[in-house]
């Protein structure tokens, strides 16, 4: 995975020095040797990690920290602020409006994946509400058209193009005027890849430009571009102006700098990342949550973002968390769910800790795991299913038929109820505290003391069951964040927990703490 090595080695460094017995100035000037070589070795550019290095030595200053100063988290928030300066621009990109034609053109190298994001970009909008099309105004490249057809009809989103006519321009402008009499919000317009040296193509992208007048130019950016990414975003800036960058091939083994150089170089915004070849791997970007992941600290955010893109069926399992209940039949819905969230390694750099526990386990391997324990459940009578697990408790023989019956092991099957059982504690917990709530509430007389209920739901929210926003976090989120309730980054952020192992991944979903920065820390 892009990144993935640069961020193990950066939180290695910042662990390594937060660890030893004597953290002084010259422990600390080496961490930022280290965090400044791996940078570097990812192909990010040298005067940016110059300048990282100047602001994170700025912010500790070692001769002027009271005595009682908790240094492991101001040198955490330190790395962690300076990483995120690097990929913000502190530049807002367009918010599209519903209600009305917005149009968005790609531009790129050829190679860069804009034909597949364009697709995506579509996808996104369309499961928001937005009634979005495609245009290929790519004529330039054989079979532009015919893949940009293929897709949109996967995706089920409505297209233009022509096999006949060879003038882009004439493409853009038709395509793009089509679909606003049709009342089309998202209008997402593809052009050729070209080369900053192609002065003729470059002449062409403005021409296009100029004639379908987007809301948005997005520059599409391969993440393994390398050192080549500044010149060409800083070309392809003065000839386009684009507004926002995507970044593509983020799943690759590439270095994957070079491409968050160009955020630097040109202060544009990265809006979204391609995180793999399937129509659903386009996540939206946030600097302070790219940095969490890099570091290993999660992103519930996205994580809630990405289960609620997915419209997972939660009914009954949240209805008997309302009465306090969390069943063995509640459980296996769970792990199915968490199977179609996709590959556990992206599930990984989502959930706090997760990425560093599995270690070298590939996808295939976690899959198998959890696939397992589904047995396992298929495995128990219908009565065994909607119990509290308490009668395997009982009588233990259930518990070899079971095994036997998904072959499995008794040891594994023991593992799952003790899940399961954990996971009921904590819904009685939940229970108690939404109670206890809803009577201050009551005793507040509705108007209340909002300082107490404040209080009251971030306790709530601390145990995992509360609500995440003005609607409330999630079904599938919160119950992410339950799994293990109180083992994740929290406030001291970046743990190592590389020596964990697979079975205890269910613990670790969501962590109770969360995948933001360390104590103190912006978010």
């Amino acid at each position: 995975m892009v990144l993935q090595d640069l961020g193990r080695r950066i939180n290695s460094a910042v662990n390594d020095l937060t660890r030893s017995a004597t953290l002084d100035e010259k422990a600390f000037d080496g961490m930022i040797k280290e965090i400044s070589n791996a940078l570097v070795e990812a192909d990010v550019n040298i005067k940016l990690v110059s300048s990282l290095r100047k602001q994170i030595k700025a912010s500790v200053k070692f001769n002027e920290l009271p005595a009682r100063a908790n240094k492991k988290n101001i040198i955490q928030k330190a790395v962690f602020d300076a990483l995120v300066d690097i990929v913000n621009p502190h530049q807002v990109p367009y918010n599209p409006k519903k209600g009305k034609s917005n149009v968005i053109m790609f531009v790129g190298l050829q190679g860069a994946g804009k034909t597949t994001t364009c697709t995506k970009l579509a996808r996104w909008y369309q499961a928001r509400g937005f009634k979005t099309c495609l245009v290929c105004a790519d004529t330039f490249r054989a079979g532009a058209f015919d893949q940009l057809k293929q897709n949109a009809t996967k995706a089920k989103i409505p297209y233009y193009g022509s096999l006949t006519q060879t003038d882009p321009v004439v493409v853009a402008r038709d395509g793009v005027e089509k679909f606003k009499k049709d009342r089309f919000e998202i209008i997402i317009v593809d052009t050729s890849g070209r080369h900053h040296q192609e002065e003729a193509l470059f002449a062409e992208m403005q021409e296009i430009q100029a004639a379908v007048q987007p809301h948005q130019t997005v520059m599409v950016l391969d993440a393994s571009i390398g050192q080549a990414a500044e010149a060409q975003s800083r070309a392809f800036k003065e000839a386009a102006d684009f507004g926002a960058i995507i970044i593509t091939k983020t799943d690759g083994a590439a270095a994957g700098g070079g491409a968050i150089s160009a955020v630097a170089a040109t202060h544009t915004p990265i809006v979204f990342i391609g995180t793999g070849e399937h129509l659903l791997d386009l996540e939206k970007f946030n600097p302070q949550s790219f940095v969490s992941k890099l570091l290993g600290m999660g992103d519930l955010q996205g994580l809630a973002e990405h289960v609620q893109s997915l419209k997972l069926d939660q009914k009954d399992t949240m209805k008997n968390l309302t009465e306090g209940k969390f069943t063995v039949r509640d459980l296996r819905d769970q792990l199915t769910n968490i199977m179609k969230m996709g590959p556990l390694s992206k599930m990984a750099s989502m959930i706090p800790g997760l990425s560093g526990m599995m270690g070298g386990m590939d996808d295939e391997d976690g899959a198998s795991k959890l696939k397992r324990m589904i047995y396992i459940c298929d495995s128990m009578t219908a009565k065994e299913l909607d119990s509290d697990g308490k009668i395997f408790v009982e009588q233990p023989t259930r518990m070899t038929r079971v095994a036997r019956g998904s072959g499995t092991s008794v040891r594994e099957v023991e593992e799952l109820l003790t899940q399961q059982r954990m996971m009921s504690g904590m819904a009685k917990k939940v229970k108690s505290a939404t109670t206890n709530a809803q009577k201050a509430q009551g005793q507040m007389g509705g108007a209340g003391n909002k300082s107490q209920m404040a209080a009251m739901q971030k306790k709530l929210q601390s145990m995992g069951g509360g609500a995440g926003g003005a609607g409330g976090m999630p079904d599938m989120a919160s119950m992410m964040k339950m799994f293990g309730g109180g083992g994740g980054a929290g406030g001291g952020g970046m743990p190592n927990m590389g020596g964990m192992d697979m079975g205890k991944i269910m613990q670790m979903m969501g962590g109770g703490g969360g995948g933001g920065p360390p104590a103190g820390g912006r978010r």
